[in-house]
């Protein structure tokens, strides 16, 4: 499995996680063409090298071009990004990544998620750190995050609503059950974007696993310290995740255990139901389905599936009972055996194109170019939908296996 692991000796933030993942290996001028399908202005995007205490980092540099007047909510970021054109894996690690924030803020100011208005990580050069993160992820092909302890520096720092010990309230509250250490070093080492990505992406913590490293990355962080490399190293490559036994036909692909979180509701509106879908996958559902049922006293109803990894069952069966006028839910265990898959990126006549990559045992199962670039790139050239996704195809050639 693709596994990307992030080591934050220094700590972590959305910009040298971006800096990061460009040094590993990802394609800055196709980073920047995944970003531009995100329809956010007033904002450029440049990738510099610098010298942190003697190790060359990449910097990432978002640089604001038109001042903003006003805070975002939780349902404005859902609607930039839910409604691109990027591809439905980097829009769902995104809304994961900002749903988890809402959330931790909404748990401090004891409001609700609605209520939560942002404001370091609702402005732009924020958006795009998290979501040109999201698409370095997905040019890298990583399926699976894992992080060091986090060192999330000392001392105060200045925010919003004033001047909070480090770390501060939400970043403390992302990283509930996360190892975390402090030391000397001054400032804020562990920003709510970095806690928010590693919050909601990685599915452990601890020493660096077992794995076949391919490419390593220095992300630089702005300030300088003597003798301290203010870097945040990611580290991708290939490793094997202990498993039950599986059948033999699955070639040695991983088997997992997940949740599947129900419920039967009788009187809530289509509308009503599709708001609950868009907040599911925001706060990491992997799937999300609604299936017609017929119900006592012959009343035509829905039964709603969220399928979630366990440590999300406790966020989505809150959205279930927040969101629909559901009386219980109910839960159950489900294995699931997914293949591996990866993101490729194809030069075509009507420009670069991601596509989906199956994979079993090393055989590649199938192609798929994602829907929403050829339908732009569709749109843009003037020619029908299928021609572009025929020309994506021809594109893909498959590796020797």
């Amino acid at each position: 499995m693709r596994t990307l692991y992030f080591d934050c000796f220094a700590g972590i933030s959305g910009d040298m996680t971006l800096g990061a993942l460009v040094a590993a290996g990802a394609d800055p001028r196709a980073l920047k063409e995944q970003l531009a399908l995100l329809d956010l202005p007033g904002y450029e995007v440049e990738f510099e090298q610098v010298d942190r205490s003697g190790i060359g980092a990449t910097r990432a540099v978002v640089r604001v071009t038109r001042e903003e007047k006003h805070h975002r909510h939780l349902s404005d970021i859902e609607r930039i990004i839910g409604g691109s054109r990027l591809p439905e894996g980097v829009k769902g690690r995104a809304l994961k990544i900002f749903g988890h924030l809402a959330e931790a803020e909404a748990r401090v100011h004891n409001v609700p998620v609605s209520k939560i208005h942002f404001h370091e990580v609702g402005a732009v050069d924020s958006i795009v750190d998290v979501v040109g993160a999201c698409v370095g992820f997905e040019l890298l092909g990583v399926e699976r995050f894992v992080s060091s302890p986090l060192h999330v520096g000392s001392g105060m720092v200045e925010m919003a609503h004033g001047r909070f010990p480090v770390p501060p309230p939400a970043v403390a509250e992302l990283l509930r059950g996360a190892p975390v250490y402090s030391t000397e070093v001054k400032g804020e080492l562990v920003t709510p974007t970095g806690a928010a990505i590693v919050a909601a992406l990685c599915e452990s913590f601890g020493p660096m696993p077992l794995m076949r490293v391919e490419s390593t990355g220095y992300g630089a962080g702005t300030r300088e310290y003597p003798k301290f490399p203010n870097v945040l190293r990611v580290i991708v490559g290939e490793s094997d995740v202990a498993a039950a036994p599986l059948p033999a036909s699955a070639e040695g692909q991983a088997e997992e255990t997940l949740l599947l979180v129900e419920t039967n509701v009788d009187d809530a509106s289509p509308q009503l139901l599709g708001h609950l879908m868009e907040r599911a996958f925001a706060l990491g559902a992997l799937d999300c389905y609604f299936t017609n049922v017929q119900m006592k006293k012959n009343r035509p109803g829905v039964l709603v599936s969220i399928l979630c990894r366990p440590e999300d069952r406790g966020a989505l069966t809150a959205l279930l009972f927040d969101e629909t006028p559901t009386l219980g839910v109910r839960s159950h265990e489900v294995a699931r055996l997914p293949l591996a898959r990866e993101s490729v990126t194809v030069e075509t006549e009507f420009g670069r194109i991601s596509v989906k990559v199956a994979r079993r045992g090393g055989r590649v199962l199938g192609a798929t170019p994602e829907f929403e670039e050829c339908r732009a790139a569709a749109l843009a050239h003037g020619v029908p939908l299928r021609v572009v996704q025929e020309a994506a195809r021809a594109a893909f050639r498959p590796p020797e296996t």
